[in-house]
């Protein structure tokens, strides 16, 4: 086997991301060999590899992918030092999975977790074109001026949002409904660019992720394995 970087060989096992195994690197508790990780270095099979004091397999595990229909109140994270419900509590399963990307604490909707990390920056990077569709309501008539507004991208942070896609479905003086796609993950970011419009959303949930659908027969808080079709989807992106 050739070496490959740590961070794409523990992602290839199932281990977390990339991204968080760097992170996991940068806080000493990956060691290869007996000695503490670099950021970069190479390892195969072949390597003893130990990440707080445990040694991990050397056979990949079995891949699995599930879609789950996220309940509000529950973090989209493996661990959470107050004890809050995760997402990864509601998959039975005996792999080691993780969230691709993330849903607010108060948004629900479609997830998917997977030991898979390869998939990870394929869906979550901006670069990739890969656009999250929500249904969202908010306070007050959104106009369509406002519409192309947020379309083009609004200022967050001294940052302009990226190019999203909307549409309007019902507006009363009191309420509009839209669905609303955007291909970037900033904390909070669709509540925060209708607040920065003036409306104010009051109910928030991913409907899809590019071409994946979110299964209408899934109630909330319930999930199933994704089809190959599915799996063949994410891993063409």
């Amino acid at each position: 086997m050739e070496k490959v970087r740590i961070n794409k060989y523990l992602a290839s096992l199932g281990i977390d991301s990339r991204r968080a195994i760097d992170k996991m690197i940068e806080e000493g508790r990956i060691t290869v060999n007996g000695k503490l990780a670099e950021s970069g270095v190479k390892v195969d099979s072949k390597d003893d590899i130990f990440i707080d004091g445990k040694s991990i397999k050397k056979d990949k595990s079995e891949k699995v992918y599930f879609m789950l229909n996220k309940p509000q109140k529950v973090l989209s994270a493996v661990k959470d030092d107050r004890n809050r419900k995760l997402v990864v509590d509601l998959v039975k399963t005996d792999e080691r999975i993780f969230p691709i990307g993330r849903l607010d604490y108060d948004t629900e909707g479609l997830i998917i977790l997977t030991n898979d990390g390869e998939i990870y920056n394929r869906v979550i990077h901006p670069r990739g074109e890969v656009y999250k569709t929500y249904y969202v309501e908010v306070q007050g008539t959104v106009s369509l001026s406002t519409l192309n507004k947020l379309k083009k991208g609004v200022l967050l942070d001294d940052k302009l949002t990226l190019p999203a896609r909307g549409k309007i479905i019902s507006s009363t003086p009191q309420f509009t409904s839209l669905n609303f796609s955007i291909k970037e993950g900033r904390n909070r970011q669709v509540r925060r660019m209708f607040e920065a419009v003036g409306h104010k959303v009051t109910f928030l949930k991913r409907i899809a992720i590019g071409e994946l659908q979110l299964d209408e027969k899934l109630k909330t808080g319930a999930y199933r394995p994704l089809r190959k079709k599915e799996v063949n989807y994410l891993n063409s992106l």
